[in-house]
């Protein structure tokens, strides 16, 4: 239930602030977001891995269609791609990797910063 919590919380907020702000802050709130909701850490980095792939996906697909803008096919093949649907892909895959290792981040510093109880032996 907090993956699909998670995953749902940085795909709107990728939406919602990538509008106004720069890949990095988006990152920067993923990574305080799954440090809020305290998913386990395969959790935290698929969760929003997914959520931000998808939601730039989301964006890129939008913008193209709404456009009709030939851009993505030129840009693929500029880059050696082929076609546009591989800019699409590369896209998806670069939001996954950033929202991956973002609330992996989160789920750290919260490991980091977690009291452990010192008056336990743990063998």
């Amino acid at each position: 239930m907090k993956f699909l919590l998670f995953t749902l919380l940085c795909a709107l907020l990728v939406v919602f602030l990538n509008l106004i702000a720069p890949f990095w802050v988006v990152m920067i709130a993923i990574a305080s977001v799954a440090t809020l909701v305290r998913p386990s850490g395969w959790a935290g980095f698929f969760g929003g891995g997914v959520g931000m792939g998808l939601a730039w996906l989301g964006q890129a697909l939008l913008i193209s269609m709404s456009t009709s803008s030939t851009l993505p096919d030129k840009m693929g093949i500029l880059m050696g791609l082929g076609s546009g649907l591989a800019v699409f892909g590369l896209t998806t895959a670069l939001g996954f990797i950033l929202g991956g290792l973002s609330g992996l981040t989160g789920v750290l510093f919260r490991n980091l910063i977690q009291k452990k109880p010192s008056d336990v032996y743990l063998g």
